[in-house]
């Protein structure tokens, strides 16, 4: 809603300005419940649950597709491999082990996604922020989901095959977070950014905690084909509801209140509209807060990614769990993390909210603990050694810790340069996914013995990334909407206050 002084909350902080971060709005607020925002962060959510169901479930089928994690053991070594099997769980033997691949093409076939991953973030977020963001969203999941369908055949004709498949996954997912940023840019109140936000991305966290149990009951039942068959029509269905729902801006939803959409047209002000076909890229390039994301966010997914393509792997290869307890504990940590974002967006909207922290001071607190608290508990892991207790408690807790990052450098592009948001998810996500590239193929490096001291260090590689990250983003992070960002109506009202404020007698 209109400030006093003129300006919506997104207004970029004038030069003389002493308290630059966005000002509180006073004005009643719709209620979110049953809202067309609460239901587009609903639906988001589902949406991103299907997403990370699809990425993530070749994690777990690849235990049941290879016919050994360890095809060619070292012959007359004297290093003990993995810990021995706890009393009372069963090592069964699949009956779908058919494929010979050893620990580095399993590496490279679960880092496979993210080559077609990074090809499309910033093409996706380019378009998305220019034309809306329903259609890429809707599509990307739509084509990911048809992909999807095609992984058993695939993997028949070999794994080049398997590897381009994957490949073409990725590059049709990776419009889709880009795409939902665009859409926040034009749905979001900033004072409800981190709620809504929070909430549909979450859903990663709640795919990959339901796919990861899931892939591994479906693989002892039905067998590993019955997985992707699954998965993809999941994605097919949610599309439709997707496409019939959902509208890229307020002004054209057809069930949305009058309240409810001048509420959200007037709080985002100039910034809730598309931008251009043309872009400060050289001011983006420059700009030091923009850097702090990137180089975190790669810092924070690479332990992000380590655990989520490599953690069945370790449960299978070091902790000896059988396939479906082997999918319930590596889904263990994705529900905590979905617990915690959610709770951290409610708590971060209502420190700014009520003026007790700025934009700026929130973003940074909940990144720095989201990436340090997971860091002592990936090394608390390679402390804890073959007792299977503590290491799945440790990996829950480091997991779980990192969702409250949720609520910091991941969303704060919106708050840099709300108009562009879209666009630059898609650059930071590009930067962000090269861990994912690189992260399995480092730790099927690491582990191609499949000793527990190879485990160790990508533990502690792990760790150490997550802490050097936070650190830069403790110096260099910001909160506030980067001059560049500014509309052109901004920038005039921004001249006019200055005019205003220069004194009669100077100006005479």
């Amino acid at each position: 809603m209109p400030l006093p002084d003129g300006h919506s909350i997104n207004t970029a902080a004038s030069e003389d300005r002493e308290d630059s971060e966005p000002l509180i709005q006073s004005d009643a607020v719709p209620p979110q419940c049953c809202s067309a925002r609460l239901n587009l962060a609903v639906l988001m959510f589902f949406g991103f649950s299907v997403v990370y169901g699809l990425r993530v479930n070749l994690s777990v089928a690849m235990v049941a597709m290879v016919n050994s994690t360890d095809p060619e053991p070292s012959k007359n070594s004297s290093i003990i491999h993995a810990c021995p099997p706890p009393s009372g769980i069963r090592i069964p033997i699949n009956n779908y082990l058919v494929y010979p691949w050893d620990s580095e093409t399993q590496g490279w076939l679960l880092g496979a996604f993210f080559f077609g991953y990074l090809c499309t973030q910033i093409p996706g977020g380019y378009l998305a922020g220019h034309y809306g963001g329903s259609l890429f969203l809707g599509l990307g999941v739509l084509g990911t989901a048809g992909l999807t369908l095609l992984t058993p055949l695939a993997a028949s004709w070999g794994s080049y095959w398997l590897f381009a498949l994957r490949a073409l996954e990725g590059f049709g997912e990776g419009v889709t977070f880009p795409a939902m940023m665009a859409m926040w840019a034009r749905w979001a109140p900033p004072l409800e950014r981190s709620r809504l936000m929070t909430l549909s991305g979450s859903g990663a966290s709640f795919g990959a905690f339901l796919a990861l149990p899931l892939t591994g009951y479906i693989c002892e039942m039905l067998g590993w084909p019955a997985v992707f068959y699954l998965c993809g029509g999941a994605g097919c269905l949610w599309a439709v509801f997707w496409f019939i729902l959902v509208s890229d801006d307020p002004r054209k939803h057809r069930r949305i209140s009058k309240e409810e959409r001048d509420y959200i047209i007037k709080s985002l002000g100039p910034q809730g509209t598309g931008h251009g076909w043309s872009l400060p890229l050289l001011s983006m390039l420059l700009s030091v807060p923009l850097w702090a994301i990137i180089i975190t966010q790669m810092c924070s997914n690479w332990a992000y990614y380590t655990l989520l393509t490599s953690l069945p792997t370790y449960m299978d290869n070091i902790l000896h769990f059988d396939l479906k307890s082997n999918g319930f504990l590596s889904a263990l940590p994705y529900l905590g993390a979905w617990l915690f974002s959610i709770a951290s967006g409610v708590v971060a909207d209502s420190l700014i909210e009520r003026k007790f922290l700025s934009v700026t001071v929130v973003r940074k607190l909940f990144t720095v603990t989201g990436l340090l608290l997971p860091a002592a508990f990936l090394v608390a892991v390679s402390c804890a050694g073959c007792n299977h207790i503590l290491t799945v408690t440790f990996l829950t807790l480091s997991t779980t810790s990192g969702g409250m990052s949720a609520s910091g450098v991941f969303i704060n592009q919106i708050d840099i340069a709300p108009r562009y948001a879209g666009f630059l998810l898609g650059i930071t996500n590009t930067f962000g996914t090269i861990p994912g590239v690189v992260a399995p193929i480092a730790t099927g490096y690491f582990t191609k013995d499949h000793t527990l001291a190879g485990w160790k260090k990508v533990f502690w590689v792990a760790a150490g990334i997550n802490a050097g990250g936070a650190l830069f983003y403790t110096i260099f992070g910001s909160g506030e909407v980067q001059p560049w960002a500014a509309t052109e109506e901004e920038r005039a009202e921004t001249d006019r206050t200055r005019s205003r404020s220069i004194p009669q007698e100077i100006r005479t």
